[in-house]
Order: structure tokens, then sequence, then C-alpha cells
């Protein structure tokens, strides 16, 4: 399959870098998003902005979505007016990279196949920095046929793709690796609070734990960002919310109790409640 006109829908902080990489390889770029104001740039490099999802779609080989949450997923995709999927046209693929609750993924996937159209759902793990230098890495759900049709283009934008099984299980991953990260972020958060309780300061615990095979090296960045109090929105913590909130609402569907999760949701929450739900993961520290 020869995939030449691809369109994103969503351009917001990793939609624009992956338009931008792909405008960048000579693809024929369409997009859309909520509001032509983000747009401008990527109009400028020769992207061609559309109003409504079901006309920037109709001419795509490949369709990604980079989106916010469920509610918008389920609006640009299946919205009985402009929904992207009614406009798709015959053997086209539908990619959905947004994290989404894998209850959201299964109406998607469901859709998708009343359509008769190839849907993999391929969220991914990485921020702004690796969006931008391509080097983002993609959990992708579904059939492996049809990941093979799209896998060189992915391969352009990631440093790897993980095959994780069937539709829904790219979804579970990155809910489980957010899960997991987001928890020692709260837990390095209290220990360098707690430190500072007996004057030791957060530079001095942060340059110790660095220096431990206990520190992985995404969580030494955390405790570098909350030693220098940067917490530019690379991942922020609105999104990192939500997310927890997605995997607490599976487990109560699977009736198991994922205490320490449920705890750390509790701590996002509050970190919105007083204010900080711009800020990145890292800001989760100024709670304490």
């Amino acid at each position: 399959m020869t995939i030449k006109n691809i369109t994103i829908l969503g351009i917001g902080a990793m939609g624009s870098r992956i338009a931008k990489n792909l405008l960048n390889a000579d693809y024929n770029i369409s997009i859309y998003n909520r509001t032509e104001k983000s747009a401008v740039e990527l109009i400028q490099l020769g992207a061609n902005y559309f109003d409504t999802p079901i006309q920037a779609v109709s001419d795509a080989d490949l369709v990604i979505s980079m989106l916010t949450d469920d509610q918008a997923a389920i609006h640009v995709w299946l919205d009985e007016e402009v929904g992207a999927i009614s406009g798709m046209k015959a053997g086209a693929i539908a990619i959905e990279s947004s994290t989404l609750s894998i209850n959201c993924i299964a109406n998607l996937s469901e859709a998708f196949d009343q359509k008769n159209i190839s849907f993999l759902d391929a969220p991914v793990l990485g921020s702004r920095p690796q969006a931008e230098a391509a080097a983002l890495i993609f959990l992708i759900g579904g059939d492996k046929k049809v990941l093979q049709k799209v896998k060189p283009l992915l391969e352009q934008l990631s440093s790897a793709t993980y095959h994780l099984g069937k539709s829904g299980h790219g979804a579970a991953m990155k809910l489980a690796v957010n899960a997991y990260f987001s928890s020692q972020v709260a837990a390095l958060s209290e220990v360098l609070a707690l430190m500072q309780k007996l004057d030791i300061s957060k530079a001095q615990t942060v340059e110790l734990f660095n220096q431990l095979p206990t520190t992985s090296p995404a969580l030494q960045g955390i405790g570098e960002l909350i030693a220098s109090e940067n917490f530019q929105p690379f991942f922020p913590i609105n999104l990192v919310e939500k997310d927890l909130g997605y995997v607490k609402n599976f487990a109560l569907q699977k009736n198991m109790e994922i205490p320490t999760i449920s705890a750390t949701h509790t701590s996002f929450q509050s970190a919105i409640e007083k204010g900080f739900g711009e800020d990145n993961i890292a800001g989760l520290a100024q709670l304490w």
C-alpha cells in the first residue's frame, strides 16, 4: 500500500509536531483542529486545513487522531454530521494515537468494523521533545497485517513500535505505563518533601537518587525538574489525572482494587484543585 495523503485530526502539542515531521518528509498533509488559529504555522508549511473532520479525511490514505480525551475522540470520529468515519474512502486506514479509555477504544473499533475500515489503536510514549525529534514509541493494538501496511510510516515518527496484540491492547499498555510512572512521581515528590523537613535539600536528595539503580532515567529527569522547580508542561497534570481516572474506572469494571494508583489519582486531583493542572507532571511536588 502506498501512503501519500495523510490527515491529522487534532494539532495540539503532539499532533502539530507529528504533522510537521510528515510535511518535512514530503507527504500531503491535511489537518483538522477545533480552532484554525493553531493551524497557521502548518498551513504556511503546506498543510491543508479543513473546518470539519469529515472534510479533512476525504482524500486520506491514512488518518491519525491525536486528541485530548474520550469525548473529543468520539466527536471527531463518530459525530453523525461531521465525524471522520463517514468521510473516509475505501481502503483508508484509521489510527487512534490519543490516550483514551479501553472502553472508548472498544467502541471505536466496533464502529470501524461496521464500516469495514481498518483500525489500529496506537498511543505513543514520549512528549513534545520526542514528537519533535521523531522519537516517539508506538504501542499498537489491532490486526498485524494492517500494522505492516503502516509500519514504515510509523517508523519515520518513532524510535520503536511495539505490537501488543488485539485492538485495545495498545491503549491498555499506554494507561498502564502512565499509571506506573505517575505513581513513581508521586512517591518521589513526597520523599523529597520529607527530606526537606530534615533540612536535606531537594537537589541533594535528587543527586543521590540519580546515582542509584532504583531510579529510572525518566524519574531522574523528573527529580531534576522538581529540584529546579521547572514545571513546563510536557505532560500536564490535567492529562495525568484523566489517564488515572480511566485506569480506575477499568479496574472498577473488573472488580479489582488498585490502592496505590487510587491514592496517586487523589494526589493529582488535589494538584488540580490547588491550581497546578496546567503544570508538568513534576509539578505535583508543589503539593508538599
